[in-house]
């Protein structure tokens, strides 16, 4: 039997609702369960799901000026089943409005809301009929808010930060679609030679801007069955986060014995693999997160790239190991953040964070750089990092770190492709903003123990 995809993008939804997971986690989730669908179903599947996320706010904005009643009202399964018809109404030309329209007011029915198949069917057909009398915010920021389905809240920190026009092209970024981009183990495969294998399979494929074993992919189905996956011909990893390993400046330099190296929050491994296959047996890792869950992620995907220089350990970074006094030459500080840098990726994020949440994180962060400072021997290095645009967990963090540790800003600038040495202030901290640059949003400084 064919598989009913517009239910099971509502089943998916509702999940993420009632779990307060994020829809990315829950559409993988579905995914998996349903690795036999093609292609095309799977693409309609995500991008109904994905969008419906994406667009939450000015979608509800739009129904509410068609309903009686305001989403936030509606129960769950009717909330969920507007939204999808009105994406599919809104942003799917493909679709036309009557099929929009009627496959909704079916699900309400094999949910168990046929007494609710009017109201759908009314407020998705009124819907179809007005979308070009939507009477939008004047008030720039409320459109803003509205237009690009970003909380208030976040529109104006936004602004605050960054300024109106750089915040217009910021919102702009978090609604474009991403793509997926992968580093190339170049131990095991020159980046020309894994392209010419992922294009023989139909994947499009090209080189990244910034790194240079970085490639760019599209017209892909699942990952893990791509050419080279399961042999470690490659890490999925945006261009910012590979930044980390070029930030460091290992490549050139030459040390007596093992380099030592901690990745603090390691999970699921995209850093630590990084420095373990660019420095081979010339390094010694140590890596670790605080859940089985990410330790697990981290020793999979060493075990599938083939690494042995790595030691893997759970523990909680806020705590201090007196064993690890001093001991690295350089520490990886990737820590916990609010993730505005990747909204493109992970869209939810803005719902599930909120003003509190953000000071909270400030702590956070300045508890594990602590224990990053203890472990970073006299001259040895430290790199933080945070895939976030909020400067309260970037900049300002970092001169909290140089205010009361021995540390100071180091440069990065040679380090540095041209293009993207414009967003370095004091030689030393990189802020990548989304709508400037075509990567994630990220933030790394590099420090220097005294």
């Amino acid at each position: 039997m064919a598989e009913d995809i517009r239910l099971l993008a509502l089943e998916t939804l509702l999940e993420a609702e009632k779990l307060n997971m994020f829809v990315k986690d829950a559409l993988h989730r579905t995914l998996t369960m349903k690795q036999f669908l093609s292609k095309q179903d799977r693409a309609f599947l995500t991008r109904l799901v994905s969008g419906v996320t994406e667009y939450r706010i000015r979608l509800d904005y739009i129904l509410n000026s068609f309903s009686k009643t305001r989403m936030e009202k509606c129960k769950p399964v009717i909330r969920n089943l507007l939204r999808m018809g009105a994406y599919q109404l809104v942003f799917m030309d493909s679709i036309p409005a009557a099929a929009a329209c009627s496959e909704s007011v079916r699900l309400a029915k094999k949910k168990g809301f046929g007494n609710l198949s009017g109201f759908v069917n009314g407020v998705l057909r009124s819907t179809a009929r007005g979308l070009d009398t939507v009477a939008y915010p004047q008030e720039e920021r409320e459109y803003l808010s509205i237009w690009y389905s970003i909380p208030r809240w976040l529109t104006d920190c936004l602004i605050e930060w960054y300024g109106i026009e750089r915040t217009k092209a910021y919102l702009e970024a978090s609604v474009r679609p991403s793509g997926l981009t992968i580093r190339v183990n170049t131990a095991h495969v020159t980046p020309e030679e894994l392209t010419g294998r992922l294009q023989a399979t139909g994947v499009e494929v090209s080189p990244g801007k910034y790194v240079r074993y970085a490639l760019r992919l599209s017209n892909m189905n699942y990952v893990n069955r791509l050419p080279g996956f399961r042999e470690g011909d490659f890490f999925v990893q945006d261009e910012s986060s590979m930044l980390v390993y070029e930030l460091a400046g290992l490549d050139q330099l030459h040390w007596e014995g093992k380099l030592r190296v901690i990745d603090l929050c390691a999970a699921p491994g995209g850093k630590c693999t990084h420095f373990a296959q660019k420095l081979g047996d010339r390094v010694q890792i140590l890596a670790g997160d605080r859940t089985e869950k990410k330790v697990s992620m981290i020793r999979e995907n060493i075990e599938r790239l083939g690494l042995t220089q790595i030691e893997v350990r759970s523990w909680d970074a806020r705590n201090m190991d007196p064993a690890l006094l001093e001991w690295a030459d350089v520490v990886i500080a990737d820590l916990p953040c609010s993730g505005l840098g990747i909204l493109s990726k992970k869209s939810d994020i803005k719902y599930h964070m909120g003003r509190e949440q953000l000071d909270e994180l400030v702590t956070l962060q300045r508890q594990i750089l602590g224990t990053a400072a203890s472990y970073v021997r006299p001259g040895g290095m430290l790199i933080y990092s945070t895939c976030t645009v909020n400067p309260s967990e970037n900049v300002e963090n970092a001169r909290w770190l140089t205010e009361n540790y021995p540390f100071k800003e180091d440069s990065v600038m040679e380090f540095l492709p041209e293009p993207l040495r414009q967003y370095v202030e004091n030689d030393s901290m990189l802020q990548l903003v989304p709508g400037e640059v075509e990567c994630d949003g990220f933030f790394i400084a590099r420090f220097r123990r005294n």
